[in-house]
């Protein structure tokens, strides 16, 4: 979430006395601190609190330690939370552990436990935020790509070589080559697994920007060619009926 040089830890407990001893705590080690009695107040904030980690009581007036966690995995924010508790159980921690959370820790605990635990928050969190840059990056760099170069940037990432692509698409091997040496320049790869690897990266996403076609896998054929399938299939469907 916040990406500046100075980290920013959300202390969220209902105890008034925790809170501001926690944020002592933090502070210590050089961290800015926002605090917070429940979790509407950490939401309503304004302007908003965009924390690196967040330190969060399970039991807190109104909605739950919890609740909060299950709001933000709903939202696909993927802030690191430590959760803290003067009345945990093996099941609480297992569901707290299961939904993301970096720790879980029972009151009383050591100063050293928390501040452990909240710096690999903020690490954890630094980097997601250098992966989501760096992917940013590889859409932008896959959108200036044409066509052609994206059909066969999503064929060498299926493993075809050179000699398979260009006989799938109808092209020499040298036109095939030329293509894949621009991708490689345009994507910012230093080899061919290279490219194969930044292909991955694409794939493990919701929403694959190397299947051309909504709703199905890519099968390497231009659309020309899809439908000209789909056609030949649906002729071959209507003979068989004839006989």
């Amino acid at each position: 979430m916040n990406d500046s040089d100075q980290p920013i830890v959300a202390v969220i407990d209902d105890d008034e006395s925790v809170r501001e001893s926690l944020g002592a705590l933090l502070e210590t080690i050089s961290l800015k601190v926002a605090l917070f009695r429940s979790v509407e107040a950490f939401l309503g904030a304004n302007p908003p609190v965009l924390p690196n980690c967040i330190v969060l009581d399970v039991r807190l007036p109104g909605a739950s330690g919890f609740e909060l966690q299950e709001q933000l995995v709903a939202a696909h924010v993927d802030t690191p939370i430590v959760f803290i508790t003067g009345h945990g159980d093996i099941p609480m921690s297992v569901r707290a552990m299961k939904a993301g959370a970096i720790e879980f820790l029972s009151k009383p605990f050591r100063e050293q436990e928390l501040l452990d635990a909240v710096r690999q928050g903020i690490e954890r969190n630094r980097a997601r935020a250098a992966q989501r840059r760096d992917l940013a990056q590889i859409h932008e760099r896959f959108a200036g790509l044409t066509d052609r170069e994206k059909e066969i940037m999503t064929l060498l990432a299926r493993g075809r070589v050179s000699k398979q692509i260009a006989g799938q698409l109808g092209v020499s091997e040298v036109t095939v080559r030329v293509h894949r040496s621009q991708i490689m320049q345009k994507m910012g790869a230093r080899s061919p697994a290279d490219l194969v690897r930044i292909a991955d990266r694409l794939k493990t996403e919701d929403e694959n920007p190397l299947d051309p076609v909504a709703g199905g896998p890519y099968d390497g054929l231009p659309r020309t060619s899809r439908t000209a399938k789909r056609v030949t299939r649906k002729q071959k469907g209507r003979g068989n009926l004839a006989k």
